[in-house]
């Protein structure tokens, strides 16, 4: 046979063979999402065809690259599955990540029974063979671990180190000039990133009721923008730690360019170090709480208290789960360790992070000696920021991947923009909470009203 009737051959069996994966996947798809004309969404095929969807202007179109993608997306079902199967490229979205992320709620919804699931393999398993796992680049390595118990010193440095020295150069791809790694203030929706970050340094220093001349602690500093902007505008001996060498060294040549040195520095320094003789005035913490798990609030708050002095007051900006609040029956639990819930963000996000309550949190702070004095939920304006953050980063995907690669772009491509749904739909929120270590005499130095905090000027 001529080599042109191989390839005629081989391309006809090749036909047969996606026409066979077509229809099959076809099957798999009705059975999870109903028909095509039902579904709020477009599915586009490895060959080009299209299912469309009950929208017009679909919010996002899924893409199955090749005949496996689909199989690899849902064996073993869960919800790691999915994730891993847009993370290896298998899987692609078109438009709208943030809506996309709810393509695992909309699945795990049609597996809450054994038949169901039973049902779903039975299908699954006809599909095209399996990728190969190509993953192990961006996930946090097993022998991290191994370095301890969850939350000793050395695994927490790990995990830091993981999630924070994956390069400053991708951080400053995204994020606002001053690098602030958190929840923005926005006055108004027509904000910049850059304002809006200010505004919401300068909201820390004004809850804080920062003085000229007093001692500032900033526990999990990033890069400094704290402890630079109080130090510049607000007079103050601002110190920052940190446990990521990038963020360190990033922050200290930003201090000795801004020649704020003699009034600014960031070290390299676990919280739990932290001691009575430090004798801070008042302290912040950003974003860190994430990091210390339920078992060590205790320990995290009992650090801080130690390092306040008498008087002083303690700013804690954390995010905190709504879902972790309700009470779970004992199928629910049951489901969210089948379905793998939070796998995506211990693997390859936040290795040991869990996201607390809010009565958690202020458990914890009371029972540490501190005083409740202000709580404020900023959720609407993480979602908002998260949305600049991912704008700013699918606007510059080509130095990106070229910076870290195409699987931990996909990764933070797709946190960031599941997070933004989990803030626009209340799954997940964050919260000031303005902490007071009365003195002897049980003052807590803090104005009778609010109108401070939001006078112009």
């Amino acid at each position: 046979m001529s080599d042109a009737l191989v390839s005629i051959a081989e391309d006809s069996a090749q036909s047969r063979s996606y026409d066979g994966a077509l229809s099959r996947c076809r099957v798999v798809l009705e059975a999870l999402f109903g028909e095509p004309r039902t579904r709020p969404f477009d599915v586009k095929f490895w060959d080009g065809s299209l299912d469309r969807g009950s929208s017009p202007r679909p919010p996002f179109t899924l893409v199955f690259n090749r005949p496996a993608s689909l199989r690899r997306m849902l064996l073993p079902p869960n919800e790691l599955s999915i994730v891993e199967a847009y993370i290896s490229g298998d899987v692609e979205i078109e438009g709208s990540l943030e809506a996309a992320s709810n393509l695992g709620e909309m699945i795990g919804g049609r597996l809450r029974s054994p038949v169901a699931v039973a049902r779903l393999v039975g299908l699954v398993v006809r599909l095209p063979g399996a990728a190969d796992d190509d993953l192990a680049d961006v996930r946090f390595p097993e022998r991290a671990r191994k370095l301890g118990p969850r939350h000793t010193p050395v695994r927490d440095a790990a995990a830091i180190h993981f999630h924070y020295d994956v390069g400053n150069s991708f951080y400053k791809l995204w994020l606002d000039r001053r690098m602030v790694y958190s929840c923005a203030y926005f006055r108004s929706q027509e904000d910049s990133l850059d304002v809006a970050q200010e505004a919401k340094l300068d909201l820390i220093c004004r809850k804080l009721r920062l003085k000229p001349g007093e001692r500032l602690l900033d526990i999990g500093c990033g890069w400094g923008g704290l402890v630079m902007h109080a130090a510049e505008h607000y007079g103050v001996d601002a110190t920052g730690i940190t446990l990521s060498q990038n963020q360190a060294d990033f922050a200290k040549e930003r201090i000795a360019e801004k020649g704020l040195g003699d009034h600014c520095r960031v070290a390299i320094r676990d919280y739990r170090t932290l001691s009575a003789e430090d004798n801070f005035d008042k302290i912040a913490s950003v974003g860190m709480i994430e990091h210390v798990g339920l078992t060590h609030l205790p320990v995290y708050f009992e650090s801080a208290f130690r390092a306040l002095k008498p008087g002083g007051l303690f700013l804690n900006h954390g995010i905190v789960s709504l879902g972790e609040a309700r009470p779970r029956s004992q199928a629910e639990r049951i489901f969210r360790k089948f379905w793998r819930a939070d796998a995506f963000i211990d693997k390859y996000v936040f290795p040991d992070g869990k996201l607390t309550a809010t009565d958690d949190v202020i458990a914890a702070a009371e029972g540490s000696g501190f005083e409740v004095r202000d709580v404020e939920s900023l959720r609407e304006h993480y979602a908002m920021t998260l949305r600049h953050w991912v704008r700013s980063l699918e606007e510059k995907t080509v130095e990106a991947t070229e910076l870290v690669g195409n699987h931990t772009f996909r990764v933070w491509r797709l946190y960031m923009s599941a997070s933004a749904n989990a803030f626009t739909k209340a799954a997940i929120n964050v919260i000031q909470t303005l902490l007071a270590k009365p003195d002897a005499h049980g003052h807590s130095n803090i104005p009778l009203t609010r109108s401070d905090l939001y006078a112009d000027g």
